[in-house]
């Protein structure tokens, strides 16, 4: 029997499960007591109740967002539906990215944070889609209200790490594919490859790490694109530079990064997102996974100057790394 690949605890089938772990290198969680703890999550269960001034341009109105789609409808182009969901064009072929859509990211959409921006698009707005990529299986990611209500499932090829197929299959998508880590899949013309990250996977008390986490590669005739779910920065992403990259551009989480003794292990700083797209062999970052519901203690607004002031020490010009206002959609 072959040896189990690096970062498979147990051997993953997809009847019995599995259990993973992060790439060798990688940061580890640090040592705190639970009292050291209790502030963050104290603070997190009220964040609900907590009043956010949303900055001026930082969502627009659904007549913008409208008309922006409408006007790219015919060219590669990627629209920011908020967090990390996006819907990105590539030679006809319509990909949406961790579509997180409900109003909390829990249990039954009735638990858990709560966001203070809806997002840009519902399953009823958005356009066709054909392919589905869902990165992990935490709440602001997998939101099973928005996958169960998505229309046309029929026509969607949905693409997920090993352990969430069911997720899908049980709400009436048939073109369902499980990836490990560097393994591909190709469907309408886009090479989809799943990606190693640095995070955990968890829905339930009892499932920890017991499906795949990771990022995706998509690659057409014309682009190269990497996604990189939520990760905190380790040396794996020099090791996907140079087996995938370079990349024309990278959508890399920079947001839910404090208190560092909670998230250091599981979260990019600003700083670390715009390392980690320079690793990778990024012309260009988009930042994500911000602005759009609380998940940590840094003020809601701070990661973009923090990401512009870390690119631009990694090296990338004025512009080569940005964020987006919730709902816009440019042109590659």
């Amino acid at each position: 029997m072959p040896d189990l690949p690096a970062h498979h605890l147990e051997r993953y089938d997809p009847q019995n499960g599995g259990r993973f772990r992060n790439p060798a290198g990688s940061p580890v969680p640090e040592d705190s007591l639970l009292l050291d703890r209790l502030p963050f999550f104290w603070s997190m269960a009220w964040s609900g109740f907590r009043r956010i001034d949303i900055p001026p341009g930082h969502v627009l109105a659904p007549s913008e967002v409208t008309a922006a789609l409408q006007r790219h409808h015919n060219s590669d182009s990627y629209t920011w539906i908020g967090h990390a969901a996006f819907l990105i064009r590539l030679g006809g072929t319509a990909i949406l990215t961790d579509p997180y859509l409900s109003e909390r990211a829990g249990p039954f959409n009735l638990l858990g944070p709560k966001r203070y921006v809806p997002a840009a698009l519902t399953p009823a707005t958005l356009p066709p889609i054909d392919i589905l990529a869902v990165s992990h299986n935490h709440y602001d990611h997998l939101d099973l209200g928005a996958i169960g209500a998505l229309p046309n499932k029929e026509r969607v090829a949905v693409v997920v790490p090993l352990g969430l197929a069911g997720y899908f299959r049980d709400r009436g998508y048939t073109d369902v594919t499980e990836l490990d880590w560097y393994q591909s899949v190709e469907r309408k013309g886009v090479t989809i490859t799943y990606t190693p990250a640095v995070h955990f996977s968890r829905r339930t008390a009892f499932d920890a790490n017991r499906s795949l986490w990771g990022g995706f590669a998509f690659k057409s005739a014309s682009r190269n694109l990497f996604f990189s779910g939520d990760t905190t920065y380790g040396p794996v992403f020099r090791e996907i530079g140079a087996k995938l990259g370079p990349f024309d551009m990278a959508f890399v989480g920079i947001g839910a990064y404090e208190p560092r003794i909670i998230m250091s292990s599981s979260h990019t700083t600003p700083e670390q997102a715009a390392q980690l797209a320079k690793d990778i062999g990024a012309q260009r970052m988009i930042g994500m996974h911000w602005g759009t519901v609380v998940l940590s203690n840094e003020p809601p607004f701070e990661a973009p100057e923090r990401l512009r002031a870390g690119a631009a020490a990694v090296g990338y010009a004025p512009g080569e790394a940005d964020v987006m206002p919730i709902g816009e959609t440019r042109a590659f």
